[in-house]
């Protein structure tokens, strides 16, 4: 199958990336561009078709031959039914991108929410790749998370499963996006990092520039990345008494912090275990690649189910 490909979609709020994939995971083309989300989900919704066809006629132009489908939005996704039920960052409601990119390309097609896709590539290919039972992380604007047993994501009965940003470790905290208070998402995410540096300081910054500020001895940006360890800890040890993995892989935004986050956090998760069995904490390896891999991979899990 080496003159054959996958065509793959990564759909974020801002940016799409896109490209072909063959069916080892080998990267053949890759292309980005702008979302444009402000457009509307019908606009966005015929950028997506349009690319993925333009993908497809270039993999026969250039003599291969494209097997399926393979695209991963944000938000609530229905798998089974190929429907992007609800997405804040994109504008989707009740969308059957699965039949709808079925019937532009004339190829079998499957749709997966963008973390659990890239915890599949993760699980496959990446960081965990070595490990049945792999929880992959995302810390990003948010916080959410994929639980993969045999390279499988479980959805859950709705869709839903592995919102990990949305359990509550601080119940005093500051209000979250879902309404809640003290979420793990309001408290230990990249975009709540800046702000609570920019509450303490008056000086707006991100949080790789408040994670450049704590290794730098600045006390503020050290009480904000400890503040943010600790409830990622708490976040964590919850993960590891509901899913138990062999592996947690931390991927998104946060994560390029690498050893500066990843050392404390280790030694934070480590106090707090009793009788769980501590996880191996590691750093995703495939980087913002995940995504469009695992598309892939999803893709072809649907025709090996065919």
């Amino acid at each position: 199958m080496s003159g054959s490909v996958v065509v793959a979609l990564d759909v974020g709020g801002t940016g799409i990336k896109c490209g072909l994939v063959h069916p080892d995971g080998r990267t053949y083309h890759a292309e980005r561009h702008p979302t444009r989300a402000e457009r509307g989900p019908d606009a966005v919704t015929e950028t997506i078709l349009d690319l993925a066809e333009g993908l497809a006629g270039r993999a026969r132009a250039d003599g291969l031959t494209p097997l399926a489908v393979g695209v991963a939005v944000p938000g609530v996704i229905d798998e089974a039914a190929g429907v992007a039920v609800w997405s804040a960052n994109v504008g989707f409601r009740d969308v059957p991108l699965r039949d709808l990119a079925t019937a532009r390309l004339g190829l079998p097609a499957a749709l997966g929410h963008d973390v659990r896709v890239a915890g599949i590539a993760e699980a496959r290919l990446g960081a965990g790749r070595r490990s049945r039972h792999v929880l992959f992380v995302a810390i990003g604007t948010g916080i959410a998370a994929a639980h993969i047993v045999d390279g499988v994501a479980l959805a859950g009965a709705h869709g839903a499963a592995g919102e990990l940003g949305h359990i509550v470790v601080r119940p005093t905290g500051p209000r979250c996006g879902c309404g809640q208070y003290g979420c793990l998402e309001a408290v230990a995410s990249a975009a709540a990092v800046g702000r609570r540096y920019a509450e303490l300081t008056g000086t707006p910054a991100t949080a790789a520039e408040v994670a450049t500020a704590a290794a730098a001895g600045d006390p503020l940006g050290v009480q904000v990345w400890q503040e943010t360890v600790e409830a990622l800890a708490d976040g964590l040890l919850t993960g590891q008494a509901l899913f138990d993995p062999e592996v947690v892989v931390l991927g998104g935004g946060l994560a390029e912090a690498g050893k500066a986050l990843l050392a404390p956090l280790r030694r934070a998760l480590h106090d707090r275990v009793t009788f769980h069995r501590e996880p191996q904490l590691t750093r995703a390896a495939l980087g913002d690649e995940a995504g469009c891999l695992g598309a892939a991979l999803l893709a072809l899990d649907t025709l090996e189910a065919r």
